[in-house]
């Protein structure tokens, strides 16, 4: 029910998927009679619809939406998760009422003290982690290094990378004493565990990919990926404006056609929707506001991964290793 477009996207996306993966099942969960109405009469053995009377809306306080929707399509399709009745939860809506209801409803792993929103981000060579992207403003170096062990163990579990994922701090500057306290601390404890740890980054060196996962505080994080949707959009806005000034340049942007669609595709953003709440006791994923239907699928593929690769019990099983 959350997100702009709510059932509209939910349920083609659902269908979409059905399609494709066989061993897929989906529980649509919200308002029944507004479920029913997008299906149009489309019906699917493994397809199942369970009934929410509430809806959390995307500007509703977090504490108001744990307290007072009880109910709600959310909560009900977390608590699916923990009850084991679903192995995964996606869902499109309020980012913040998100993360309290899964961290109150199915609580955190042993040894992790917030859970992280952790994504994707494109690279020159592939693709990067980013964690935290927003769940927390403020961290301690503890908890930055408990970053930094379910960033590696999520990379190295769904990329299959070979040797340990390289890991890098996001920091205003590479040398050592560049940052604050906590950020120089928690290269410390980065350093001294058993991580591939490869320094600072700077902001601008994320898509070089030095760093398979970057850890940063969910205040930075945010900034820093907001930086980067907003640079691929000027760029873009930049180039329509070139092609279609002159003639001339109607006429470079049609021989050009091939290649500026292959650089849309590499740079959708909905190639990349999907942002995982680490450090949960179950699988919980985030998808923007304003996805579309690909992107809502894009998400949904995120969950099916991490099921498949048993996230939660990989970060249980590192924490433990690392002595947390």
């Amino acid at each position: 029910m959350g997100g702009d477009q709510g059932v509209s996207v939910a349920v083609p996306a659902a269908l979409r998927l059905l399609k494709k993966k066989n061993h897929l099942e989906i529980v649509l969960v919200g308002q029944q009679a507004l479920i029913n109405q997008a299906l149009n009469g489309v019906s699917h053995e493994r397809l199942h619809i369970q009934d929410a009377s509430q809806v959390v809306d995307m500007d509703e306080p977090p504490a108001d939406a744990l307290r007072k929707k009880k109910d709600s399509s959310m909560r009900v399709a977390i608590n699916l998760v923990k009850e084991g009745r679903a192995h995964a939860c996606v869902s499109a809506g309020n980012t913040g009422a998100l993360m309290a209801t899964s961290r109150f409803v199915l609580k955190t792993l042993p040894g992790i003290d917030r859970p992280a929103i952790m994504a994707i981000v494109p690279t020159k060579i592939g693709r990067s982690y980013m964690l935290d992207l927003g769940a927390n403003s403020e961290c301690t170096s503890e908890q930055l290094f408990q970053f930094a062990v379910m960033g590696a163990v999520v990379v190295r579990g769904i990329e299959g990378i070979e040797g340990e994922p390289k890991v890098g701090l996001l920091n205003i500057g590479e040398e050592d004493i560049k940052g604050n306290d906590t950020i120089r601390n928690a290269a410390i404890l980065i350093g001294e565990s058993n991580l591939n740890y490869v320094g600072f980054i700077e902001g601008d060196a994320i898509p070089d990919q030095k760093a398979d996962v970057v850890v940063c505080d969910g205040f930075s994080g945010n900034v820093a990926l907001k930086t980067m949707e907003g640079t691929a959009k000027l760029v873009a806005h930049f180039l329509k404006r070139e092609f279609r000034g002159t003639p001339y340049g109607w006429l470079a942007g049609f021989f050009a056609l091939p290649v500026l669609r292959s650089l849309r595709k590499r740079l959708d953003p909905r190639r990349y929707n999907g942002a995982s709440l680490v450090g949960l006791n179950g699988i919980v994923v985030k998808s923007h506001g304003g996805a579309d239907e690909l992107a809502m699928a894009q998400a949904i593929k995120v969950a099916m991964l991490e099921v498949e690769k048993k996230v939660p019990d990989q970060i249980r099983e590192e924490m433990s290793a690392q002595g947390h």
